[in-house]
C-alpha cells in the first residue's frame, strides 16, 4: 500500500503571518512537521505542498521534497488533491504544516483504521482536557461505537444537559488520511452549509455520506495560530531536547 504524506504550507496566514517559516526552538515550524512525517514508517514518501517561492527555496536547500501548487487552492485538502494529480498513491495523508508537536507515532495511529477495507478516511482525536471543553478553537468530535465520526463541532458536544459531570469529551486533531477515491470525492463536492457555519471542512464529507473513522492519538498537540501558541510550543520542544 503506497502512502504519501503531504504537508500543505502557505505563507498567507492571517493571525500569525508567515507562520510555517517562523522559527521554533531553532528551526522553522515546517521543518519540525517534516521531521515528524519522515519518522512515520508507514509513509513511503513525504512532500511539502506550497504556493510560495520562499517555502520552496527553503525546502529545496534543506533536502526536503517540495511541490509547487496553485495559490487558488482553498484549503489544505485541496492542496493535497493537487499533489495527487502529480504523484500516484493509494492513500494520501494531509499533515497540517502548523502542527509542530506531531510525531511519527501520531501518524502511525492515523493509519491504523486502514487495516479495515471499508475505511476511506481517517483522523485523530485525544481526550479533551477540561480547559478545552468550552474552547471553540478546540474542535470536539463524537463517534459511534465502531469509531465513525457522528459530528465535529466547535461547540461543546455532547451537551451535558443535567450537569452530571460528563467527562468523555474528545478533542479533534486536524490531520487526515484519504484513500485516493475519497480524496477525489472531496475535491468534487461543493462546500456545505454545516462546513461554512462551523468553518470545519471535514463536515463536507459527513454531509455527503462519507464516513470518517477516528483513531485515538498517542497525545495532544498544539496547532500554532498565534504568537502565544508559538511560544508555548517552543517551550515544549526545548524540554524534549
Amino acid at each position: 500500500m503506497k502512502v504519501l504524506g503531504v504537508i500543505p504550507a502557505r505563507l498567507g496566514s492571517t493571525r500569525l503571518p508567515r507562520k510555517v517559516l517562523k522559527e521554533i526552538a531553532g528551526e522553522p515550524m515546517v521543518a519540525w512537521v517534516y521531521k515528524a512525517a519522515k519518522a512515520c514508517p508507514q509513509l513511503e514518501r513525504v512532500v511539502i505542498a506550497t504556493d510560495a517561492d520562499e517555502i520552496m527555496y527553503y525546502a529545496q536547500t534543506h533536502g526536503m521534497e517540495v511541490v509547487m501548487t496553485s495559490p487558488d487552492c482553498a484549503s489544505g485538502t485541496d492542496r493535497v488533491h493537487a499533489v495527487s494529480r502529480e504523484i500516484e498513491a493509494e492513500i494520501y495523508v494531509n499533515i497540517q504544516g502548523d502542527e509542530p508537536l506531531l510525531t511519527g507515532a501520531h501518524l502511525s495511529a492515523l493509519m491504523e483504521p486502514f487495516e479495515r477495507a471499508e475505511v476511506q478516511v481517517s483522523t485523530l482525536a485525544v481526550r479533551c482536557q477540561a480547559h478545552d471543553v468550552g474552547n471553540p478553537n478546540a474542535v470536539k468530535v463524537v463517534t459511534a461505537k465502531d469509531g465513525r465520526a457522528l459530528y465535529f463541532s466547535r461547540a461543546t458536544i455532547p451537551f451535558d444537559r443535567d450537569g452530571v459531570g460528563f467527562a468523555g469529551y474528545w478533542k479533534h486533531l486536524g490531520v487526515y488520511a484519504y484513500r485516493k477515491a475519497a480524496l477525489e470525492r472531496f475535491a468534487a463536492m461543493e462546500p456545505t452549509e454545516l462546513e461554512l457555519v462551523e468553518r470545519l471542512e471535514q463536515l463536507r464529507l459527513l454531509a455527503n455520506g462519507v464516513d470518517i473513522y477516528v483513531a485515538e492519538a498517542p497525545g495532544d498537540t498544539i496547532g500554532v495560530d498565534t504568537e502565544e501558541d508559538r511560544l508555548r510550543v517552543e517551550q515544549i520542544l526545548l524540554s524534549r531536547k
